[in-house]
């Protein structure tokens, strides 16, 4: 069994190289500075096999234990920024206008490449590590894409686990749910024809505006009286665009939005009455409309063994008492997804503190949490990969 204190030993430098990695933000799959800096990192830990241009710029680096042969498990931390103008107001503020780290993904990373310090040190197990670094988990795309370049068979990974911070969730605590975790992603565009003309002769049109608005309104229905009370299921609408002038009734308006859900049925049903709500009401008032509909993350499911197996790990770390194993699902979307639809595997939740949320200007991540990060890490490995 691990305490914390065991792992404060890497607290100052990890911090360092967390605040490095948030002065210098990079996006997507431009990570090259990162990549550069996480490759370095891990070859000065004594680590030899390590890939790099993955996804363009995703690294997944192996660990072999002393503890003789045995399965390899996946540890994943992603690498990209956000666009967004940083307002936090600390010393290692971001030296880029416009980008900043606002998800954590630094700290994530800095707590992987303190575990990989450790593990390669100690090698306390049997089997081997997969350290993935990926990008691009703010496009909901450098997941997908590590996983169609084959890295679970390349590196034989049997179980793959996640972990992202938590703000609001105290300092060394965990949160987990067995099952659905985060929602599954979809987008939508609503295009309403109608019929142009003169603002002061509206009978003369047929106006998108107006039926643009009934749909709006008619889509919340799609909850409030579609469906279940006790299922999850999201659908807003986040854009509208219409017209250019105040004098003219416009000829179309388009209408988007997303959708988020935790199962299967709830997402077809969604596309399939969106798409029959607002062709409902538009040929009521003698419209048409134009639907399209993009099912882009899948929902991200923590597999049974893999989840308890977690828990047992953060237990040992922290002690049951600071494990949360009925956390609430997200109705966010993260595509760690693809990688448990690819290997079993499971996502942590780990406690930021009274921080500003994440995807805010003022947020940073808190470097107190770090000991805990790379401690879960490792203790996560020992526990699956007893020697």
């Amino acid at each position: 069994m691990h305490f914390v204190e065991t792992f404060r030993e890497l607290q100052d430098e990890a911090a360092e190289w967390r605040r490095y990695l948030h002065q210098n933000p990079e996006l997507g799959y431009g990570v090259h500075n990162t990549a550069s800096f996480v490759a370095e990192k891990l070859a000065s830990f004594g680590i030899n096999h390590i890939e790099t241009g993955i996804a363009e710029t995703g690294i997944v680096a192996l660990i072999h234990g002393e503890g003789g042969d045995g399965p390899a498990i996946g540890l994943r931390a992603d690498m990209d920024a956000l666009p967004v103008r940083e307002a936090s107001n600390k010393p290692w503020s971001s030296q880029t206008l416009g980008r900043m780290h606002a998800c954590g993904h630094d700290g994530h990373t800095a707590m992987l490449l303190g575990a990989a310090k450790y593990l390669a040190k100690t090698r306390n197990f049997k089997g081997s590590v997969a350290l993935i670094f990926q990008p691009a988990e703010e496009d909901g795309l450098g997941g997908q894409r590590m996983v169609e370049e084959g890295i679970m068979d390349r590196f034989e990974i049997g179980q793959v686990f996640g972990m992202h911070n938590a703000p609001g969730l105290e300092v060394g605590k965990f949160a987990i749910c067995d099952g659905p975790a985060a929602a599954a992603l979809d987008e939508f565009d609503i295009v309403v024809k109608g019929r142009g003309g003169h603002a002061a002769s509206p009978h003369l049109t047929i106006d998108p505006v107006v039926i643009g608005a009934q749909i709006i309104v008619g889509l919340q229905t799609l909850i409030s009286r579609g469906t279940d009370p006790l299922e999850s299921l999201v659908v807003s609408v986040t854009k509208l665009e219409a017209g250019t002038a105040y004098n003219i009734i416009p000829e179309y308006v388009q209408i988007s939005g997303t959708v988020r859900s935790l199962k299967s049925e709830l997402r077809d049903y969604a596309e399939r009455q969106i798409r029959k709500c607002a062709e409902g009401i538009a040929q009521g008032y003698g419209a048409e409309i134009e639907f399209k509909h993009r099912r882009l993350e899948p929902s991200m499911v923590n597999h049974k063994e893999a989840t308890h197996m977690a828990i047992k790990a953060a237990c040992r770390l922290v002690g049951s008492e600071s494990v949360n194993d009925k956390k609430r699902p997200s109705m966010g979307a993260e595509d760690f997804a693809y990688m448990l639809q690819a290997r079993p595997g499971s996502y942590i939740n780990l406690g930021n503190g009274q921080t500003a949320a994440l995807h805010n200007p003022a947020y940073d991540f808190n470097d107190e949490a770090l000991p805990y990060g790379i401690g879960y890490w490792v203790t996560l490995v020992e526990t699956a990969l007893p020697v």
